[in-house]
């Protein structure tokens, strides 16, 4: 006898959004990506079809950064100490996009100026085509500052500029606008947080197709139950036609997964826990493809091994398995 099958009808569908501008479109990437699109939920192939498939992103940093785990300094090497060889070793390594993780301070602990980002920017857009996301360090004033002189420095290449957070977003926000960009807004993990930074950045003027979330989630064994369930109600809103919630969702795996005493500590650890380096690798491959069951768009990870992971495990789930 056979077993019909039941399948969902949403209303609403997610937002497709663009990073990066070909020559045509006004920038010098090589192609643009588009993610988001989604009228199911993840991977539910015989509801609706996923026009988009994630993507994966690699971190890098505008200088050798001192506060990463040996394991991704090693495993790097001498590129980590220039931002341009670093993004053709990611580019190399798998990355559909880069983020660029700019740093507060420079090498010498002087801050890091506007020109030296602009710099930065710049030598990672001659040396990679893939579109860029650009992050700030992580204040805000220190965020403003130097992402204003990203904007106008790389304008029209459809950057993704982050972090927009309720205290900062309207600098961001602004010269995003002005100048072609999108922008990433986080919230901590909280369905109704994070629609209203949506709403906050929309009433500023900036097209819904413009705006990625970044809902914030912990690594396995760290939240993860949490954030996953905060980006799945995002995901269900969305589908049922919350306009505010319908939008593509960037998360951090890579900066989770590597600040987890599992990942970090390579002694005084139990025998049990195993080699250190395919545990550091394996937390971060098991967070970003739990992270993809539940909605995520775009995963920021740092291993080169758990790249190669992640691309395998969405080629596997972007498989059709419609039954008829």
């Amino acid at each position: 006898m056979p077993v019909e099958l039941v399948k969902d009808k949403w209303s609403g569908a997610v937002q497709a959004v663009t990073l990066g501008a070909t020559a045509a479109e006004g920038g010098s990437r090589s192609r643009a990506i588009t993610v988001g699109g989604e009228k199911a939920l993840p991977f539910m192939h015989f509801e609706a079809e996923m026009p988009n498939r994630p993507v994966v992103a690699i971190e890098i940093k505008d200088r050798r950064p001192d506060d990463w785990s040996s394991l991704l300094l090693k495993v790097w090497g001498d590129v980590a100490n220039d931002p341009a060889s670093w993004a053709k070793a990611a580019t190399a390594a798998g990355a559909d996009v880069l983020v660029l993780a700019l740093t507060l301070t420079d090498a010498a602990g002087a801050p890091t100026t506007p020109a030296a980002a602009v710099a930065a920017v710049k030598a990672v857009l001659a040396a990679s085509s893939l579109p860029l996301i650009v992050f700030g360090p992580g204040q805000a004033e220190a965020d403003n500052t130097l992402l204003v002189a990203v904007a106008e420095a790389a304008k029209g290449e459809r950057l993704l500029l982050g972090i927009c957070e309720d205290k900062n977003y309207r600098t961001i926000v602004a010269t995003a606008m002005a100048n072609g960009h999108l922008v990433s807004a986080r919230t901590p993990m909280d369905v109704n947080l994070a629609k209203q930074l949506n709403i906050l950045i929309s009433d500023m003027g900036m097209p819904t197709d413009r705006i990625i979330m970044d809902p914030t989630t912990g690594a396995v064994g760290y939240g993860i139950e949490y954030g996953y369930s905060v980006m799945e109600r995002l995901r269900l809103a969305a589908l049922q036609g919350d306009r505010m919630t319908q939008l593509p969702m960037l998360v951090t795996p890579g900066f989770e997964a590597w600040k987890t005493k599992e990942a970090k500590v390579g002694v005084g650890v139990p025998d049990s826990w195993g080699d250190w380096e395919q545990r550091a690798i394996n937390w971060e491959t098991l967070t970003a493809v739990s992270l993809l069951e539940s909605g995520a768009d775009i995963l920021v990870l740092r291993h080169p091994e758990s790249v190669k992971r992640v691309h395998a495990a969405i080629a596997d789930l972007m498989k059709s398995h419609a039954i008829a």
